[in-house]
């Protein structure tokens, strides 16, 4: 095609090629507006057909930023969304659910109770192994090695009454609930308050309002938190501590309590389990204050109350990291643009080293999230299996040394600069704060 024309002033060139938003400006302020990743238009075909152009954007929230091709050789990301032509995460996969439960292999999907137990067994004999030889040595030296090696195994523990909430522990609903019950009331965890709003997470996960745990912060609920809970919802350690807290009343901008039947979290007929587990999680704690009457306040601290925390801080560490800390940033959904797949798909896979059998390959967590009835000790060889379905969807974790220290550095920038998403837009990424920053 010719790139001259002749004009009054002799020759010129065609008019330039510019950049332009996918969608219509919304929700325009200080802090931005809502664009999406631009498209290249040529305005001579544009004037061709008429002046004519459909429009075929998604509703994205990014920063105010609409640059000429000129201004910009080098197309900057908006927001840190994907640079022109390359791959966008925020854009509907070419596949379905469907496709990627179809390149499961069967065996996939089977659920052994004997095996499921076999690592309970093995997790409770390592816990008390742990605690005996503790006591046992009774050495400051030794006090720390224990307490990292068995919040390890606390986590551990969890993991597995995590199996037993998703069902995929095995088919017997009534093994499910009591060895969830054992295990998660011995780390201080309501099993059925907490099995029901996880249920929640999964079923609405990367969702902006519906999702149930580390879901953004709408930039309104953000700018209205008092200073000191902002600093500490962004500063590690604290929000690694945060679990605890969760239980009681949830998340910023979110009512309610795990151990609560009232509780909007659950409906009328899941208030008998909720009361069950809230009697099982009291009984536990009427036992460490008799075990601190027996054995010492100080012996109970060692030898439960330090550990517990350390499992604390694995699950928001793990938990946390599922969802967020990727060097490119992903997604969030609302309206119509959130489906379940979309939703799953912006969860991530993490390496934890020698970590990954010990907490039973929870790492291994896209899969999971889409199909949270498969058992864990076939999660890798499905993952495996999906990753041609899947293409770039998948985010291949980085590799881990045999401890996954690595990790920390993705925790600490993630909370430098992943802060809140905007009001409005059915496609959003995380934002920054530059004073909080």
């Amino acid at each position: 095609m010719a790139s001259w024309v002749l004009s009054e002033c002799g020759v010129r060139p065609l008019p330039r090629v510019y950049t332009r938003p996918r969608t219509r400006l919304m929700g325009l302020s200080e802090t931005g507006c809502c664009v999406r990743k631009p498209d290249l238009i040529n305005l001579s075909t544009l004037f061709a057909s008429g002046g004519r152009a459909r429009d075929w954007g998604l509703k994205v929230s990014a920063p105010l930023r609409l640059a000429f091709v000129e201004e910009e050789n080098n197309e900057k990301k908006i927001n840190g969304v994907g640079e022109e032509g390359g791959f966008d995460p925020g854009a509907p996969p070419p596949f379905k659910l469907a496709d990627v439960r179809a390149a499961i292999p069967k065996h996939c999907w089977v659920k052994d109770p004997w095996r499921s137990m076999s690592y309970v067994v093995r997790d409770v004999v390592v816990v008390f192994g742990l605690a005996a030889a503790a006591a046992y040595l009774n050495n400051w030296v030794v006090w720390p090695l224990y307490w990292a090696a068995q919040g390890t195994m606390f986590w551990a523990l969890f993991v597995l009454g995590h199996d037993c909430g998703h069902g995929s522990f095995s088919n017997d609903h009534k093994l499910n609930s009591v060895v969830g019950h054992i295990l998660h009331s011995s780390i201080l965890v309501p099993y059925h308050g907490w099995r029901i709003s996880h249920r929640t997470h999964h079923q609405n996960h990367g969702h902006v309002e519906n999702d149930e745990s580390w879901h953004p912060l709408s930039e309104k609920i953000f700018r209205s938190l008092d200073g000191v809970t902002r600093l500490l919802r962004f500063t590690v350690p604290f929000p690694m501590l945060a679990y605890p807290a969760y239980l009681w009343s949830r998340s910023p901008g979110k009512t309610g309590s795990h151990f609560d039947p009232n509780s909007d979290l659950f409906v009328p007929s899941e208030r008998k389990d909720v009361i069950t587990s809230t009697a099982c999680w009291t009984a536990m704690v009427a036992l460490l204050v008799g075990l601190s009457f027996a054995m010492g306040p100080l012996e109970v601290l060692k030898l439960y109350g330090v550990p517990y925390w350390i499992f604390v801080m694995w699950l928001d560490f793990v938990t946390y990291l599922h969802h967020h800390g990727h060097d490119d940033k992903l997604p969030w959904y609302r309206g119509k643009e959130w489906s379940y797949l979309r939703g799953g798909l912006t969860t991530l896979d993490r390496d934890y080293g020698w970590i990954n059998n010990i907490h039973h390959d929870i790492g291994t967590h896209v899969i999971h999230h889409l199909f949270p009835q498969i058992p864990h000790y076939h999660l890798i060889e499905a993952t495996k299996a999906t990753k041609p379905v899947l293409g770039k969807y998948y985010r291949e974790p980085e590799k881990s040394w045999p401890l996954p220290f690595h990790l920390i550095g993705a925790l600490f920038k993630s909370m430098k600069k992943d802060h809140y998403v905007s009001d409005t837009g059915d496609v959003v990424y995380y934002q920054t704060d530059p004073e909080l920053k």
